[in-house]
């Protein structure tokens, strides 16, 4: 029998397909191109919803928010600009409470002053995690030290000789340690210190002792510390003693300083946050530079409730996460998302709303802050340093309805051996 010959006018709109018969697409092909007709036979695919690559022309008078929306088509651009989209068009919502964790060396770079302090003061930031190390390079700012550009591939032992300290091409004098450091000394031995506290309240009281050292200086709002503590943000560390903030609170406590910073209190605190944020019908969003420790702190405020605490809950509702770091070496700066859903940190549901950016923080950041700050207005400061014990009320209270009487220390010793 031999086989059929196509009619080349029947098969013109056919849809190709690599699995598909190749002389018959090929022949199709050719007769649409004969008779002039429009390619249209995939229009309908529900993988062609996407909007056309069509990229205006960049000619200089674009702003940064219509680069990204009309010309990063793809590729991480193309992250990016979901990202933006995302942060705009949903985490900033009314009802969305947003929380950012920063590592990395992003204050040194000046990111602190060219794009937290603007997002933080515009209300796109309502709790931060951070790293020790950029609340405390933060502080020069704020205390009127200097740090300089510079290059990489200078001699580090000329440097040293020199007396200046790097981090990669950013260089500064040594005393610039010397000094925040004798300045951490002198108000932690003061008597509101005197203590133990989350990390929340002890950056805020730091914040406002910055705060008055800028206006004695007269240099303005310079630090992430001073403008969280004016406008009521809360900013935890994951590891408190992983810093030189840390080093000094240590090296004073050996004087018989009563300063702590208790962990504990970081962990509910946050999941009080998240808690309240869903309690009171709204959404939690995270919003992560980088990834680290600060990145697991924010999204273990979802277990904390759920597998810990025992409180029905779902995860965060909407997820953003910049950085360099790669899924498949298994570390938790690189893990995705999709990830995240399998601990009951990501709420399954939203998940789509969810975009990671493989991309450097110092590129990236900028321009998501101004992306912002063009498609999205202020929203109202939700002030949450001052809604602490107030939030963690919500928690206690959920708590202690989810669990009821709990079994005493003699039972849980008796059944602890048989837990396997």
């Amino acid at each position: 029998m031999g086989s059929r010959t196509p009619d080349p006018k029947q098969d013109s709109t056919a849809k190709a397909s690599a699995a598909g018969n190749k002389s018959e697409q090929k022949r199709a092909a050719e007769h649409r191109e004969s008779a002039g007709a429009a390619h249209t036979s995939h229009e309908g695919s529900r993988f062609l919803q996407g909007g056309r690559i069509e990229p205006r022309r960049i000619d200089g008078t674009e702003t940064a928010a219509d680069l990204i929306d009309g010309t990063f088509m793809a590729y991480n651009g193309a992250r990016l600009r979901e990202a933006c989209q995302l942060y705009t068009r949903k985490m900033l919502e009314p009802d969305v409470t947003v929380g950012m964790t920063l590592t990395g060396a992003l204050t040194p770079a000046g990111l602190g002053m060219s794009a937290l302090i603007p997002l933080i003061e515009a209300g796109f930031v309502d709790w931060i995690i951070s790293t020790g190390a950029n609340l405390y390079h933060d502080a020069h700012f704020g205390l009127g030290l200097s740090m300089h550009r510079g290059n990489a591939q200078a001699s580090d032992t000329v440097l040293r000789e020199e007396g200046i300290v790097r981090i990669y091409d950013i260089f500064f004098d040594y005393d610039v340690l010397l000094s925040t450091d004798a300045f951490f000394r002198k108000i932690i031995t003061g008597p509101e210190f005197q203590r133990p506290m989350s990390s929340a309240e002890f950056h805020a009281l730091c914040g406002k002792y910055i705060r008055e050292r800028e206006k004695a200086l007269g240099i303005g709002n310079k630090s992430l510390l001073g403008v969280a503590y004016e406008c009521g943000v809360p900013i935890y560390t994951s590891s408190p003693g992983d810093s030189s903030i840390g080093m000094n609170i240590a090296a004073v406590a050996l004087e018989g300083n009563k300063l702590t910073i208790d962990p504990n209190m970081d962990v509910n605190e946050t999941a009080s946050i998240v808690l309240a944020a869903k309690r009171g019908g709204g959404k939690s969003a995270v919003f992560i530079c980088g990834g680290g420790s600060p990145k697991n702190f924010a999204l273990q405020t979802e277990p904390q409730i759920q597998e810990v605490l025992g409180i029905d809950e779902k995860g965060h509702d909407y997820f953003l996460q910049v950085t360099d770091a790669r899924p498949d070496t298994g570390g938790l700066s690189g893990a995705t998302p999709a990830e995240a859903v399998s601990w009951g940190k990501i709420d399954p549901d939203r998940l789509p709303d969810a975009v990671v950016c493989y991309m450097d923080n110092t590129v990236a950041l900028p321009l998501i802050t101004a992306y912002t700050h063009a498609r999205h207005a202020p929203r109202p400061l939700k002030r949450l340093l001052d809604r602490r014990e107030q939030n963690m009320q919500t928690l206690r209270d959920e708590f202690a309805k989810a669990n009821g009487a709990h079994a005493d220390a003699e039972h849980a010793t008796s059944t602890l051996e048989r837990h396997r």
